[in-house]
């Protein structure tokens, strides 16, 4: 499907022992309903609380690699590069403020690039929690945007935070994503804790 181009078949040993290949996300969960998430507690405040299992991310195991190198360097091995990274940026607030970060480091990459928002193609964003992201995506005035360019095919509520894993995965899914909607330039970016924010702008080439 969508993923074929982001994940490499690996063998392993299922929870019965039995070694078995495998080439799909388990994060994934096709029996979700809305009836099943609506009947979610809420995690934090059990009164009034909107923060459930459901409109937050899964705490996964993943692993990862990316080849990053200079264009000489590509150029010499003969490799032909998906992208480029034209700039990165790092930020932070308050940490009290969760997962505002990639507010301010968004607006720095751009600013860093040259470019405006409605330069953007893609964009990737992670999302720890559903009311999280909102504030996000509002601030970036990208909520108008999203069936068009933000997660198209999911984030990390749907995809799981997979430890060792979220940024490449990320960077990875913008360029799959961009690579099948023939998209030109794209941001990857991220919250990181204690109130950071990492966003990086990538260019296909």
């Amino acid at each position: 499907g969508n993923f074929k181009d982001e994940i490499i078949p690996m063998e392993g040993y299922d929870e019965d022992g039995f070694l078995k290949v495998f080439d799909y996300d388990e994060t994934i969960r096709p029996d979700t309903t809305l009836e099943s998430l609506a009947a979610l507690k809420p995690a934090f405040n059990p009164k009034g609380g909107t923060v459930t299992a459901g409109t937050s991310s899964q705490i996964t195991d993943g692993a990862s690699c990316m080849i990053v190198m200079s264009a000489q360097r590509a150029k010499d091995l003969g490799i032909q590069p998906l992208a480029v990274v034209r700039a990165m940026a790092l930020a932070g607030v308050d940490p009290a403020i969760m997962g505002y970060g990639p507010v301010p480091s968004t607006q720095k990459v751009l600013k860093r690039a040259g470019l405006t928002m409605d330069d953007i193609s893609h964009v990737e964003l992670n999302e720890a929690f559903a009311a999280q992201a909102l504030p996000v995506l509002k601030d970036l005035k990208l909520l108008d945007k999203m069936e068009e360019k933000v997660n198209l095919h999911g984030g990390a509520i749907a995809l799981g935070h997979p430890f060792g894993c979220s940024g490449a995965r990320i960077s990875g899914t913008l360029l799959n994503v961009m690579k099948q909607n023939n998209g030109t330039i794209g941001i990857a970016t991220m919250c990181i804790g204690l109130g950071q924010g990492i966003s990086t702008v990538f260019e296909r080439v």
